[in-house]
């Protein structure tokens, strides 16, 4: 007959399978499909936790088996990753020391705080018989069992929640878990879970005394130890947790401090380019205008016999003129310029690409900085060209279009940007842009990222959806002139 402890053990560690393959699989791609693999891990851990509680050897436990146990459980752990997991990564070194630390500490925490409160609530019987409330032996006996009991499942239930929401905290603040972690980056999650984990062990060495031949907890004997030693487990638990989170903080600053980076050379080089080209296009208009008047009177003088061939030749003359023709005027040179380049640029890659731009037409009185403009709809346009490379690599026969539009409500302005790609969209849970598919994996989500904190500049936002195999970009931003730009808006 199986004690409720054994079940409730039992019930904890298939608790603790599930926690391990949903605590690996938000990280690792699986090796199977993620319902049989999820199963098969959970499965295996049971049997093979089970395995380990069998051939321990029984009553009190040395320092060796201590150690030994805990090689043994991370050994089941990596065995478990590497099999059902493509784990050769070095972020599967913190997963599962990790997991056996906070695996370790929810049970010495709890255990050693609840052991203490069964203590107490066997006093208040002891006290309660002696008082004459609980008068007969079976009713006594009764009220020890159901206490017994009730103690030893909130103790398992209070280790399993604990686990389970320390997994969790570590699975919603690591967001980027596609990152590529560096020696040093590891080392710095690494630490405190690797400290968390010597002080269980240490605790597995010296909780248990043992004083003429009778075994004795270390609390017993020195009752603030029940006080301290939860504390001390759970400031650990916490510093594995906020290291994580500040981790993910100094991803977040870096990548933004490299699109900075990016962005201000960005500008730099787009301001550079715009002075220029609002140069030559401005003489070109002037060149066209004047030639095409010279032309128009050469063909009148020359209209007669034998001036058939020059006639063509000023014909074809003309037409290369005419596709001097600015494509696109939007209201704002900066913006034209712009467009106008980024659509020869594409045209090169993707000869029969559809770009339409009539809709968007931005205001005579506009208030944001032109190269704001100019940062959203230059990274929106690239990725929306990259995108349609990318379609027209796939399918040759597919319709290639980029559309632009722009509306005005009273003092907001919306920018859209709509185009063809080929579907395949991935988007991981907590992370903020869809994977990139670039070779250079550092540059993933800068153009967005550019993006959003250039709209934010104007209180705004920006949004982005699928419908069918056309991605579309929402920009937001209010239509005022802001005075406190500094970094960004020097330009």
């Amino acid at each position: 007959m199986f004690k409720m402890a054994d079940v409730l053990y039992a019930a904890l560690t298939v608790f603790q399978g599930y926690c391990l393959q949903y605590f690996l699989g938000n990280f690792l791609e699986s090796r199977l499909k993620s319902r049989w693999n999820g199963s098969s891990v959970i499965v295996l851990y049971v049997l093979l936790r089970m395995a380990v509680m069998w051939v321990s050897p029984p009553g009190y436990k040395d320092y060796k088996v201590a150690v030994g146990t805990l090689a043994l459980s991370l050994c089941i752990l990596s065995f478990l990753a590497l099999c059902f997991y493509k784990a050769f990564r070095p972020i599967a070194v913190f997963l599962i020391v990790s997991f056996q630390a906070v695996s370790d500490i929810s049970r010495y925490a709890v255990s050693i705080l609840l052991d203490e409160m069964g203590r107490w609530v066997l006093d208040i019987l002891n006290w309660l018989a002696g008082k004459g409330a609980l008068q007969s032996e079976k009713a006594f006996g009764i009220a020890v069992e159901v206490s017994v009991a009730g103690t030893q499942l909130l103790q398992y239930a209070a280790i399993a929640l604990l686990l389970y929401f320390s997994l969790r905290s570590i699975v919603r603040n690591f967001h980027e878990k596609s990152y590529r972690i560096n020696r040093m980056e590891l080392l710095f999650i690494l630490t405190p879970a690797a400290v968390g984990l010597m002080i269980c062990m240490l605790l597995r060495i010296i909780m248990l005394t043992v004083e003429d031949s009778v075994p004795e907890m270390l609390y017993y004997r020195y009752p603030v130890l029940v006080i301290v030693i939860p504390t001390i487990l759970l400031l650990s638990l916490l510093s594995i947790l906020y290291s994580v989170k500040l981790f993910q903080d100094m991803i977040c600053w870096n990548r933004e401090k490299s699109g900075r980076i990016v962005l201000e050379k960005q500008i730099s080089s787009l301001q550079e380019h715009m002075d220029e080209m609002e140069r030559i296009y401005s003489g070109i208009r002037g060149m066209k205008h004047d030639m095409k008047n010279t032309i128009s009177v050469i063909q009148r003088l020359s209209a007669g016999e034998g001036s058939g061939e020059l006639e063509e030749y000023l014909s074809e003359l003309n037409r290369g003129l005419e596709k001097l023709e600015v494509r696109f005027k939007t209201g704002n040179t900066v913006v034209d310029t712009l467009l106008n380049m980024k659509y020869h640029e594409a045209v090169r890659d993707v000869p029969d690409l559809k770009m339409d731009a009539d809709k968007l037409m931005l205001p005579q009185g506009l208030e944001i900085h032109s190269y704001d403009i100019g940062v959203i709809l230059g990274n929106a346009v690239d990725n929306a060209m990259e995108a349609c490379r990318k379609l027209k690599a796939k399918e040759p026969e597919a319709d290639a279009f980029i559309r632009l539009c722009s509306l005005q409500k009273g003092n907001l302005l919306i920018l859209k940007v709509e185009n063809s790609f080929d579907g395949w969209l991935v988007r991981r849970r907590q992370e903020e842009f869809p994977i990139t598919d670039k070779a250079d994996k550092s540059s993933h989500g800068i153009g967005l990222a550019n993006i959003k904190s250039t709209a934010e500049k104007y209180q705004g936002t920006m949004d982005f959806k699928v419908n069918g195999r056309v991605f579309i970009l929402s920009v937001m931003m209010k239509n005022e002139r802001r005075e406190e730009d500094g970094f960004w808006s020097d330009r």
